[in-house]
């Protein structure tokens, strides 16, 4: 008899059963929702954003679909704190990562002692949100600011802190490299890429914020170009996001050095199935390469 291949993952002390992940922003507020997800499969559930306070995001239009992907500009729209964690109180086996975003140190630290006590499993750091004043890469792009929010942050829990990254005007390996040294256990690589589009027949942007966030296939070889790099030149766990939609997809990222890997757009089209067919794939590639552990494939490309 063939051993069971195991796919659980380690992400900076983050460990969940299969390499999976809901990326932020996709079906995120709902406890309900995360139970649905959950039992398709994957590993663990990230929340949308979460605020201090309720924020109602920008009108409609607000999602495009592109040849290449989707653009977005919501204006990180969420409940607040106090809100979601009603809607998450009673979890009791959800592993549930709460993405918090907000412009100050003293934000983010209320907002863990808002949460810690309930039972999730770990923290990421909206720092580069591409199309939200005074949240997202506008502090993203502040490295001592950056510092600052790790910091308190970490001095208030004793649960994984990932730091969510994105192209802005700082170098995103500074930005790494500055997490690191705060203490942060991981990284998610990367957010959203700013985009437009316009209609040829009005001349008017699509979207009511003009401005939005690129997601989807486009953005793949970036995002693992960011993951390769941050994972071999900072020496700090990455989890991968960008245009998955395949096993091929995850695989790839995790030879780049993920450790996990996050998928949204891809539920647009595959829905809640993309995750099943993700884990079955890797397991039989884990398979085919004599591979015992998810954990395996990680950071292969860097020997070459």
């Amino acid at each position: 008899m063939r051993n069971a291949i195991d796919l659980s993952v380690d992400v900076g002390g983050l460990r969940i059963r299969n390499p999976t992940m809901l990326a932020s922003g996709i079906l995120g507020i709902s406890y309900e929702v995360f139970k649905r997800v959950y039992e398709a499969g994957i590993g663990a559930i990230v929340s949308k954003s979460i605020s201090i306070d309720p924020r109602e995001g920008y009108k409609n239009p607000t999602v495009l679909s592109v040849e290449c992907g989707y653009l977005n500009a919501v204006g990180l729209s969420n409940p607040g704190m106090d809100a979601f964690s009603k809607e998450i109180a009673n979890n009791s086996d959800i592993p549930i990562v709460v993405n918090l975003v907000g412009s100050t140190e003293n934000e983010f630290v209320s907002m863990v002692k808002k949460f810690d006590h309930l039972n999730v499993i770990a923290y990421e750091l909206n720092l580069s949100c591409p199309h939200v004043e005074k949240v997202g890469l506008e502090v993203g792009d502040d490295p001592e600011l950056v510092h600052k929010i790790i910091r308190g942050t970490k001095s208030n829990t004793k649960k994984p802190v990932i730091t969510k990254v994105g192209l802005g005007a700082s170098d995103i390996l500074d930005i790494a490299r500055v997490s690191k040294e705060a203490g942060a256990d991981g990284i998610t690589a990367i957010n959203t890429i700013r985009a437009m589009a316009i209609n040829t027949e009005t001349g008017i942007p699509f979207l009511s914020n003009r401005i939005g966030g690129l997601s989807g296939k486009a953005i793949k070889p970036i995002a693992i170009r960011c993951v390769y790099e941050i994972s071999k030149e900072i020496h700090i766990p990455v989890i991968g996001c960008g245009g998955i939609s395949t096993w091929e997809d995850a695989v790839e990222f995790m030879l780049a050095g993920a450790s996990a890997v996050q998928i949204g757009s891809a539920i647009g089209n595959k829905w809640l199935k993309v995750f099943t067919n993700i884990t079955r794939g890797i397991s039989a590639y884990l398979e085919k390469k004599g591979m015992k552990n998810s954990m395996e494939l990680v950071g292969i490309a860097h020997k070459y």
